[in-house]
Order: structure tokens, then C-alpha cells, then sequence
């Protein structure tokens, strides 16, 4: 089956930078959406960036559009989230999730996307 694990969260000061993996297993992967999403306490989860794991274009909510970078190491089965510039507002718990799309596209809705990770915790202080 398919698993997901995120890692490399952690407290950063506003201003620094993380980035978090998320290594995929289970599934040979081609077909599907990669995305990154987070979640604060009190809010729904929300789409941050995306990717099909074939490449390709790259989306990001606009709140982090010039400062996260999703990419993926095809050979190492790896999704990666590159966030600089962090701000307080970017604290969250951030999940990695695979939609399998075999007719391309990617959405953004949690409900499109079949696989989550546990979510690693990021902390963001001013």
C-alpha cells in the first residue's frame, strides 16, 4: 500500500527557512499528484503547492508563492517543500498527500487526494 512520511519540520524564528521531505513508497507513482498541505488549529487543512510526480508545472496558494519550492527526486521516491521567508501565519501541521490521477491534472481540495502522511509540525515565531 501506499505511505508517506513527512519529515524536517521543527520551530524556526520568522524570516528562517525549513525544508520538509516526504518520502513515498508502496506505488510506482507516475500517475499520480503529489501536493503539500497544512493545517493550524481552528482551521480547515488547505492546499500549499503541488506537482504531478511526472513533472511539469508547480502550484502554490498565493499566500507562499515566491517563497516554497515543491520538487520531488524521482530516483529517491522523494517530495520535498522548500519554505523561505517564514512568517508566524505559516505555523501549522504540514501533510503530504498522492491523488492518483492517471488522466493528468491536479486538484487542490483534501477530499481529491487518496494518501496523507501523519504531518510534521511546523512552528513559525516572531
Amino acid at each position: 500500500q501506499v505511505q508517506l512520511v513527512e519529515s524536517g519540520g521543527g520551530l524556526v524564528q520568522a524570516g528562517g527557512s525549513l525544508r520538509l521531505s516526504c518520502a513515498a513508497s508502496g506505488r510506482a507513482f507516475s500517475s499520480y499528484a503529489m501536493g503539500w498541505f497544512r493545517q493550524a488549529p481552528g482551521k480547515e487543512r488547505e492546499f500549499v503547492a503541488g506537482m504531478r510526480w511526472s513533472g511539469g508545472n508547480t502550484y502554490y496558494t498565493a499566500s507562499v508563492k515566491g517563497r516554497f519550492t515543491i520538487s520531488r527526486d524521482n530516483a529517491k521516491y522523494m517530495v520535498y517543500l522548500q519554505m523561505n521567508s517564514l512568517k508566524p501565519e505559516d505555523t501549522a501541521v504540514y501533510y503530504c498527500a498522492a491523488d492518483y490521477r492517471p488522466l493528468g491534472g491536479l486538484g487542490s481540495g483534501p477530499n481529491e487526494y487518496d494518501y496523507w502522511g501523519q504531518g510534521t509540525q511546523v512552528t513559525v515565531s516572531s
